[in-house]
């Protein structure tokens, strides 16, 4: 029995530590403010803001009801541990699998934790670029697209491919989609940075080994209204989408390229059939990409102040991935790794995400 009450002491304090990250009070306050906005009778005149509304309303009463979830399921157990003798063999057995249970449980919302940015609850905007390495650089492109795809499928969120460019013979030159869901940016942050492969090459008659590079680029979605933007600073350019589709998606020039000029940075969206919707599209990008320029500026001239040294992140390789002589998927900043790389290609990059922020959080 002692066992049981020294491990339910333990996750009495880090409940406790828990509680002083999480400020529920004034979630509580909130999620009232929230819910009264929702019965206005003229609340679902704007869907979209409605839709967004509940999405938040949805996802901070489902963090409240955990936490006092848990909290009831500690205290009950840990009541229930000091009123029972300890030869009651068959309650201790009963009390160490509740424990247990209890355990995984609240280690799986204690990871909730390590999202502590500002940003890590919004969506994400992925930007995908096929780097050095010819065809298999642009077919290694299309390989992350698809992980990344099939990741959001497996969380449940949205995945929304803005723009496709298709390469010369095959795979992508390059790629954007928008993952919507609760925390997509706080899990998906992990993946910015180059990306390389090895592998035999498919394109290669000789079925030599190459090594390709892609590099990704991950924002948070900031919203338009939170950004003032010149747009007399905006230079567009309509094309016609080159991306698979049918119809008028293909036959008008409803694609949209916005660049802005004062830093070059640019965002294309061809999605939509229709030019206005694609432009709309492409301004949220460009905006959360000015919006986390603009912050890794401010980011940069603190740690000169503080006399840190700033490491660029452009070109840095984060994480590979070796199909042949063997199998490895390794992440350079944390030395986590697996050699089951079908696996992560699947989809499956949990244990890249965890090792990120578990090693950020330190």
């Amino acid at each position: 029995m002692n066992d049981i009450k020294n491990r339910l002491k333990s996750l009495a304090e880090r409940l406790e530590s828990a509680f002083s990250i999480l400020l529920l009070e004034p979630k509580r306050t909130k999620l009232a403010d929230l819910e009264k906005i929702s019965q206005k009778p003229d609340f679902w005149d704007n869907s979209d803001e409605a839709q967004e509304l509940m999405q938040k309303l949805v996802a901070l009463k489902n963090i409240i009801e955990d936490w006092d979830k848990i909290t009831d399921r500690i205290n009950n157990l840990a009541g229930l541990v000091e009123l029972t003798s300890d030869e009651d063999e068959a309650f201790i057995q009963e009390a160490r699998l509740e424990l247990e249970a209890v355990e995984t449980k609240f280690e799986e919302m204690e990871f909730l934790l390590l999202f502590k940015d500002k940003y890590d609850p919004e969506n994400a905007i992925i930007s995908i670029s096929a780097g050095s390495g010819g065809v298999d650089a642009q077919d290694w492109a299309e390989m992350l697209l698809t992980m990344y795809l099939k990741f959001a499928e497996i969380r449940g969120y949205k995945a929304t491919v803005l723009h496709n460019t298709a390469g010369d013979e095959a795979g992508i030159k390059s790629a954007s989609i928008e993952i919507s869901g609760n925390y997509a940016y706080g899990n998906l942050k992990s993946e910015h940075g180059v990306h390389r492969l090895v592998r035999i090459s498919p394109y290669d008659a000789d079925k030599a080994r190459h090594t390709s590079f892609a590099l990704i680029e991950v924002v948070p979605e900031i919203k338009t209204e939170d950004y003032k933007l010149d747009e007399s600073e905006l230079r567009i350019d309509v094309f016609r989408s080159g991306g698979h589709g049918g119809q008028s998606v293909n036959t008008t020039d409803s694609a949209v390229r916005l660049t802005h000029i004062p830093t070059g940075i640019t965002a294309t969206c061809q999605n939509e059939r229709s030019q206005l919707q694609n432009k709309e599209l492409a301004l949220k990008v460009l905006i959360s990409k000015l919006a986390v320029l603009e912050e890794k500026k401010h980011n940069e001239e603190l740690a000169k102040i503080k006399g840190e040294k700033v490491s660029p992140e452009w070109g840095n390789q984060i994480r590979s991935y070796v199909l042949q002589p063997y199998t490895l998927a390794k992440d350079h900043r944390t030395n986590v790794e697996t050699a089951d790389v079908q696996a992560v290609l699947a989809g499956k990059i949990d244990l890249f995400i965890e090792g990120y922020l578990k090693a950020a959080s330190k």
